[in-house]
């Protein structure tokens, strides 16, 4: 146990959790030998862990006696999987053919400098994850954005820049 961060080294991963890693072992042999199990467990572990890190695949690989490629394959072939952390809140800006016609793109141009980070990446501070969605089922609404599961509706680069402080400021009424 590492007495500065309170993590374990576990399966060569200097800053993952043992209590974590024990849950989700406890998980893994739930699933052990059940057919068609791995995606279960990889949801679950996601849950518990918070996302995915190839050391944390290669502990599942190990578990349920598939290989790291197998587990690794599914793990980066469904968007629902992450395998860096993602921020407090998740910014999706559509991108859509409505929404893009409609100003998607200049949303996503003022979203990286707003935040000081490119699509897929998160926020130095670790409050908002910055992705880009093909559709999020409100063309009639475009420009649409969602932050974590609200959407909002005929966003322009001024209504962007208030989401993001409203926010920020709710961020800090919490502390």
């Amino acid at each position: 146990m590492d007495g500065k961060t309170g993590t374990a080294r576990v399966n060569g991963c200097g800053v993952c959790s043992q209590e974590s890693f024990d849950e989700i072992g406890n998980i893994i042999d739930l699933y052990k030998g059940k057919e068609g199990s791995l995606i279960q467990v990889l949801h679950k572990a996601q849950e518990i862990y918070g996302y995915l890190p190839l050391e944390l695949q290669s502990f599942i690989a190990d578990g349920l006696g598939k290989s790291l490629s197998e587990v690794s394959g599914v793990v980066t072939f469904y968007p629902f999987f992450k395998t860096k952390p993602h921020g407090r809140h998740t910014i999706s800006i559509c991108m859509g053919t409505a929404c893009y016609v409609r100003g998607g793109k200049k949303l996503v141009e003022t979203l990286q400098e707003l935040l000081g980070i490119q699509v897929g990446e998160t926020t130095e501070d670790g409050m908002f994850t910055f992705v880009v969605e093909r559709c999020i089922g409100a063309c009639g609404l475009a420009p649409a954005i969602m932050v974590d599961d609200t959407v909002y509706r005929e966003v322009d680069e001024e209504m962007l820049r208030a989401i993001i402080e409203k926010y920020r400021k709710e961020e800090v009424s919490k502390s």
